[in-house]
């Protein structure tokens, strides 16, 4: 079980990035252009925000079933000592989190503005600070803090 949700957390890692890739860009060109802000924008913008929730609940699930964490937390100064250990027992979990309050706090704030205009900026920069978080926090392969293959195999 746990294998198959670390190859589903690999997979939907896509999706978000996906979505806040594309959200960004409709949030740029609907800024720029003053756009209308369409049910589509809004859709965009609900999916994106959701897919992101789906990927921190499996995420909670793993770090709870995690036998890096669990080793980390009993044996937390070896663990400390480790990069790669203290990365995911510590760093990953929190800056996620974080990432994922910023794009629910900014899917709910653009839902609530009454311009088109601020819609798209709002969306547009809380989902980049968010992007630009989790691109920091993945664990790439190129990464000097975790090493992990782009895509996990079941």
């Amino acid at each position: 079980m746990y294998f198959l949700l670390l190859s589903f957390h690999s997979i939907i890692r896509w999706l978000v990035l996906a979505g806040l890739l594309f959200s960004i860009y409709r949030g740029w060109q609907g800024y720029k252009n003053d756009r209308p802000f369409t049910k589509n924008d809004n859709a965009l913008r609900h999916w994106t925000a959701t897919i992101a929730h789906i990927q921190l609940i499996i995420g909670f699930t793993l770090y709870v079933k995690s036998p890096q964490v669990k080793y980390f937390f009993t044996w937390t100064k070896l663990g400390l000592q480790q990069p790669e250990m203290a990365f995911f027992a510590i760093a990953h979990i929190l800056v996620m989190l974080l990432s994922i309050v910023i794009i629910t706090i900014g899917s709910a704030l653009a839902k609530r503005k009454v311009t088109d205009r601020d819609k798209f900026r709002t969306m547009m920069r809380y989902y980049a600070i968010a992007l630009l978080l989790i691109f920091l926090a993945i664990p790439w392969p190129f990464s000097p803090f975790a090493h992990r293959p782009f895509i996990r195999t079941f």
